[in-house]
């Protein structure tokens, strides 16, 4: 009988570096980059502006991003095609915790290729960004992002988009800690999962708060956190400046 690709031994451990190593740490960078928005226009504008002068570009978004991801990606969806839930039978947390990872994963995909062809590209029409890109507008990065969120309907689908990916990225640390037999008593796994399950929430907290700080200044925080930035005299999209 075939083994179904899901079961592959050297495809599922490639699976699972590839969502830990650069994948997750892109992850953790860009949440770095996007909560350079709280101290405002410029300062995130100079970020963009950093990120592109890195050396042979291009050849770290091919290699260290797009062609992990797509790997990723496309064999998850081969994943939770091939996965038979068992929720109804055991209703044990991590069986739920298992299902919403496969979950995540699918709506994920989409959402990760919405977000390139916006945001990176500028190819959906209708849109702020189209044919106006962040990649190669470093100058404009802040008023494109922040015009983009403006849309209620565009920014509820990137607080879903941030949010399935910090419970992705955090649950996918314990099941390849655990896979990797890193994690083998079941106290360790369980604090491990309490930790992770924690770990998904701060991302998805810092993440919400980058979003909105593209249009109040802050974002959720305290506006006193930010008065660094303010006392600076930060140019706002419009124009106008923070005093």
């Amino acid at each position: 009988m075939a083994i179904k690709i899901s079961r592959s031994f050297v495809m599922r451990k490639l699976h699972q570096l590839t969502g830990i190593v650069p994948l997750g740490a892109f992850f953790f960078v860009h949440l770095f980059t996007n909560s350079k928005a709280m101290s405002g226009a410029s300062v995130f504008n100079d970020a963009v502006a950093d990120i592109h002068h890195i050396p042979y570009l291009l050849f770290v978004e091919i290699f260290g991003i797009f062609l992990p991801l797509l790997f990723h990606s496309v064999y998850g969806i081969f994943i939770s095609a091939e996965m038979r839930s068992n929720t109804m039978n055991y209703g044990y947390g991590r069986n739920w915790f298992y299902l919403f990872q496969r979950i995540t994963g699918v709506f994920l995909f989409f959402f990760i290729l919405f977000h390139l062809l916006n945001l990176r590209f500028g190819a959906i029409p209708g849109l702020e960004s189209y044919g106006n890109p962040v990649a190669g507008n470093a100058d404009k990065a802040f008023a494109i992002v922040a015009l983009e969120f403006q849309n209620p309907w565009i920014f509820i689908l990137y607080v879903l988009g941030v949010t399935a990916t910090a419970w992705h990225l955090a649950y996918g640390f314990f099941l390849f800690a655990v896979d990797w037999g890193i994690l083998i008593g079941e106290k360790a796994q369980k604090m491990a999962l309490y930790a992770c399950v924690g770990l998904a929430f701060f991302l998805s907290a810092v993440g919400i708060n980058a979003m909105v700080a593209f249009n109040k200044k802050c974002g959720l925080l305290p506006s006193a956190l930010c008065e660094e930035a303010e006392k600076k005299g930060i140019a706002e999209p419009d124009g106008s400046r923070r005093f």
